[in-house]
Parts: C-alpha cells; sequence; structure tokens
C-alpha cells in the first residue's frame, strides 16, 4: 500500500465495488480507474459530472499547457485516455457502454458522454485491459535489450484501429535513425525557448512533494539531467545538447518505436486518438511492455508534418513511443476521483 498521501487514489480495490448501489454510485467507483489515466506532464487535465446511469467528461482547461500544446490537442488526448480507462472498467464491472464524443463549437469543454448499458460478461481481453490499469506507468528509465515480444507488434495496430487510429512502427535502420535526429533537433529548439524552460519546471517536483500531479524526479531516468537539476535549473539554463543527445540514442536504440495517428486532426479526432493510447498502453502492459514518449517534434508546429513525412504515412501524428522492458516503478501522484468530480445541478 502507498503512504504517500498524493498517491492514495492507486489503492483502489475492486473489492468495495458497489455492487448493491444505485448506477451513480457504481459509476463514481468507477471513476477511479478512469483517473489513473496517463496525461501529458501528468496534468490530469479531466473533469466528470455523473447524471444517474451517464458520465459526461470534460476538459479542465486550467491545466492546459500554453507552450508545447496552445492547441489543447494533447489535453484533449489525455481526457480521452481517461475515457478509455472508464470504458475498460465498465466492462470489468459486467456492463456495455454506450459512448457518444461530443466536442462541439458551442460547447468545447463537454468531450463526451458514457451510459452504463445492459449486462454483459466481460471478454478475456477486456479482463487483461482492467487488470494492466494499476500497473501501467510511464517508464523514463533505461530499457533492457530484449526484443518485444513475438506477435504483440500486430496486437498493437489492431488496438489502435479498435479506436479509429493508426499505429506504425519505425523498424527500418535508416527510417528511425531519421526519426532519432527530428526527435533531438526538436529537443534542442525547445529547450532554446525560456518559455518552454518555465512552462515544463512547473510541472517538475521533488520526491517530497505533496501535488497531486506533476512528475516527481521519482519517474525521471536516474541518468537523466531533469532528475538532477530541479526546476530552478531547468528555469534558468538551456539543457538542450544534453537531453537531445540522450533522448536520440533513446529513440534510436529501444526496442520499439511507434508513431500514432489518426486521419483528421480536430478535438473529436483527438480524443480519439487518447482511447487509442491508453488501449496500445495497456495491451502492451498485458505482455509486461513499458512506454515513454519522445512527442518533441510532434509539439513543435513546423515539424510535425515532418514526421509522417519521413515514415511515409498521410494523415496526423500525435505520438511517438518507444517501448521496451524496464524496471518497476512507483506510481506518480494522482487527483482522487472525488476531487476531479463537478456536482450536477440541481
Amino acid at each position: 500500500m502507498q503512504t504517500n498521501p498524493n498517491r492514495t487514489a492507486w489503492e483502489v480495490s475492486e473489492d468495495d465495488y458497489p455492487r448493491l448501489g444505485t448506477p451513480a454510485d457504481k459509476l463514481r467507483f468507477m471513476l477511479r480507474y478512469a483517473v489513473l489515466a496517463p496525461s501529458n506532464r501528468n496534468s490530469q487535465p479531466w473533469l466528470f459530472k455523473v447524471r444517474g446511469r451517464t458520465v459526461e467528461l470534460y476538459a479542465d482547461r486550467t491545466r492546459s499547457l500554453r507552450v508545447t500544446d496552445p492547441a489543447d490537442r494533447q489535453l484533449l488526448m489525455s481526457c480521452g485516455c481517461a475515457l478509455f480507462h472508464l470504458r475498460v472498467a465498465m466492462w470489468h464491472f459486467g456492463h456495455l457502454d454506450s459512448t457518444v464524443l461530443l466536442p462541439a463549437p458551442e460547447d468545447p469543454d463537454l468531450l463526451a458522454r458514457v451510459t452504463l448499458g445492459e449486462e454483459d460478461s466481460p471478454t478475456s481481453q477486456q479482463e487483461a485491459l482492467f487488470a494492466a490499469i494499476p500497473k501501467r506507468r510511464t517508464n523514463r528509465q533505461h530499457f533492457l535489450d530484449d526484443p518485444l515480444p513475438e506477435g504483440l507488434k500486430p496486437e498493437l495496430v489492431k488496438a489502435a484501429a479498435r479506436e479509429q487510429a493508426w499505429l506504425l512502427f519505425v523498424d527500418g535502420r535508416q527510417q528511425r535513425n531519421a526519426i532519432a535526429d527530428l526527435i533531438a533537433e526538436a529537443e534542442r529548439l525547445q529547450w532554446a525557448d525560456k518559455h518552454f524552460r518555465l512552462e515544463l519546471a512547473s510541472w517538475l517536483h521533488s520526491n517530497h512533494d505533496t501535488a497531486p500531479d506533476g512528475i516527481p524526479n521519482s519517474a525521471q531516468n536516474t541518468g537523466d539531467l531533469l532528475s538532477v537539476a530541479g526546476p530552478n535549473v531547468v528555469r534558468s539554463f538551456d539543457l538542450g545538447e544534453g537531453q537531445a543527445a540522450k533522448d536520440r540514442d533513446i529513440a534510436a536504440y529501444s526496442p520499439g518505436l511507434v508513431v500514432l495517428g489518426t486521419d483528421k486532426d480536430e478535438p473529436c479526432a483527438w480524443v480519439q486518438a487518447g482511447q487509442a493510447l491508453a488501449r496500445v498502453l495497456l495491451r502492451a502492459r498485458v505482455d509486461g511492455v513499458s512506454a515513454s514518449y519522445l512527442d518533441h517534434p510532434i509539439e513543435v508546429a513546423a515539424m510535425r508534418p515532418k514526421v509522417t513525412e519521413l515514415i511515409g504515412h498521410g494523415g496526423h501524428a500525435h505520438i511517438i513511443l518507444r517501448l521496451g522492458f524496464g524496471p518497476n516503478l512507483n506510481p506518480t501522484p494522482r487527483r482522487t476521483a472525488a476531487e476531479v468530480l463537478i456536482r450536477p445541478e440541481s
């Protein structure tokens, strides 16, 4: 059991599920799995409202990253990850889900409505995804050189497609080096921008910090400059050369490197991409595979089209992931489900 107060959200037990409760009681419990979803900088930019048998998902734009994510694309993807976790919890606890994506100009913060459907027994695949939720971590540590499990690659491609996204493995050495070079170039550009450094530093915390969000030092690579520099140094100094060199090697030599994208580039597609990302991460974790992000070229607007150009795929790239086997990690801080609930108007 975790004793740190900002990690109590991870202590959820399915034994506490209110099987005799109201639909609203059940949904509020299921949200305890939704809040364990990944998010950019661990910003957790989601809010939920429970109305009877339905959960409404809202974007919490007070948690926007104005420098790296000015259009809130990654914010909506993070919300999509939480949405998929909620759907998995519904399946596990014996219900179908009815999900409608709703981002619209007249109400851009209301992203989706999910209704608790008829009772239904979960499949073995759905049960495996649910079991992976509390085990999933964004793993920035060194990965072993071991190859990915046989058969996992097509499974991850199918996982993305199930949520209306595409996933492409970057396997060829020339193509892999080109993407790695692009990552390094983008990272140097970002670090040269003081506004990027200020924003990044605001989400970095010491291991003793009680903030329920952001990235503690323990979640960084033990040899990472960020883990030893601390927020004050990150704010003040351009560490781009060192970070770029490190991440270039990581991209070039990780057991797996993938790009996830969608055909369209609009709010609804961003939420779909988040659901696809969550399904891919959980499916990978079923086989013990960890992941972390190398999204720097996607965060630099002028470089984003180069990603799909280099991989020879149409559409719009949203995520670059490295995959492999890493050490076990403690979970990162989380806001509890109660902290992200909006009380419905009476």
